[in-house]
């Protein structure tokens, strides 16, 4: 607490470069109002607790703190849900990566499945069989079927 009121007075003895003020913003923008009912950054919040971490962050960025130190800051206070936008790591990025990866397997697996089931063979371009006069509904189906064909084209 202490460092921070020292930040912040050491804020107010000298004007942000413009570097400065554009980093300020830009971490702002990253930052949730941790009172507002809509997810809103603290740049876009006008309530007391957004100005004073506006103040916090001009002190911090004056005093020469990096944007990762300044966010990790926030994050120690107020914990992961302040960050809009959280930090990649392995944990989440398998979090997102899996399902995607399962519908895509189901999707190879369906097609798949389904290429399987077009390879129908048409009656009429099955062998025939040496002695078709052991099986006579066949031999008159395959009969039937060349007449059609005749008929069509």
């Amino acid at each position: 607490m202490l460092l921070a009121l020292f930040l912040m007075g050491s804020a107010l003895a000298a004007p942000l470069t413009p570097a400065q003020q554009a980093q300020v913003t830009r971490i702002g923008e990253g930052i949730r109002c941790p009172i507002c009912r809509d997810v809103l950054p603290i740049t876009e919040s006008g309530n007391e607790i957004s100005k004073q971490m506006l103040s916090e962050i001009s002190a911090q960025t004056q005093a020469g703190q990096s944007d990762a130190q300044i966010y990790q800051y926030f994050r120690e206070r107020y914990g992961q849900r302040v960050l809009l936008r959280p930090p990649n790591d392995t944990a989440g990025t398998l979090l997102w990566a899996i399902p995607a990866l399962a519908l895509l397997a189901g999707g190879g697996v369906l097609a798949g499945y389904l290429r399987g089931q077009r390879k129908v063979v048409p009656v009429a371009d099955l062998p025939s069989s040496a002695d078709e006069s052991e099986d006579p509904y066949l031999a008159e189906i395959r009969a039937q079927v060349q007449a059609k064909r005749e008929q069509e084209a």
